[in-house]
């Protein structure tokens, strides 16, 4: 990850900004736009496997929502704007998004149902930076799939292992649940998932 403009700019300068079909994608953080390169290989594949068992879990329980490709969540500071890995949103609230249609920029939390960042190595803005903008906007549930065991040890713990954290927020606050190996995982937005942390781990081979 690579800092692609030095100098700070505000969400509606990134968004004018954003080159279209870039072999990159970008996020603003903090004022500063942040080249991020596309996923590939395993993390890839997870976000992947995770759009299509969602997406089922949508289908089969009637759950009006739709995953997007691409989208670009604002939080409510005005400097920083995010690319998740994958994005559940409610199809009932997106008339009320006044920038989906023309930009597929979402800013209100109750659009989303999950929101999933696959880690990398910036694994600091996922447990840090976009967790705490998560919880302000009120995104109801949020995962990070750590799947190589980067996140420091106040996150995951020692020693570090594959861990998937998933955060639901409860009285404007989340609260974690961690699933490794063959656990279960629990979803309160996907109670009938059933699907362990090892298999979205290995994107269901």
């Amino acid at each position: 990850m690579t800092q692609a403009k030095l100098n700070l700019v505000s969400f509606d300068e990134f968004i004018a900004w954003y080159p279209e079909n870039s072999e990159w994608h970008y996020e603003l953080h903090k004022g500063v736009i942040v080249e991020i390169p596309k996923p590939k290989g395993q993390h890839s594949q997870i976000a992947g496997f995770l759009c299509l068992e969602l997406g089922l879990q949508c289908k089969a329980n009637k759950f009006s929502c739709l995953i997007p490709k691409e989208s670009v969540v604002k939080p409510f500071r005005e400097e920083s704007g995010y690319e998740p890995d994958v994005i559940v949103l409610n199809r009932l609230a997106i008339p009320k998004e006044p920038r989906w249609a023309a930009e597929s920029i979402i800013t209100m939390g109750e659009s989303i149902r999950v929101i999933v960042e696959v880690v990398s190595t910036n694994w600091r803005d996922d447990y840090l930076t976009k967790l705490a903008d998560y919880e302000q906007m009120g995104i109801p549930e949020y995962w990070i799939v750590d799947y190589l065991g980067l996140g420091g040890r106040a996150f995951i713990d020692k020693p570090k292992q594959p861990t998937l954290s998933i955060y639901r927020l409860v009285d404007g606050e989340y609260e974690v649940s961690q699933f490794r190996g063959n656990s279960l995982l629990e979803s309160p937005a996907f109670p009938e998932l059933n699907l362990t942390a090892e298999q979205v781990f290995k994107a269901g081979v």
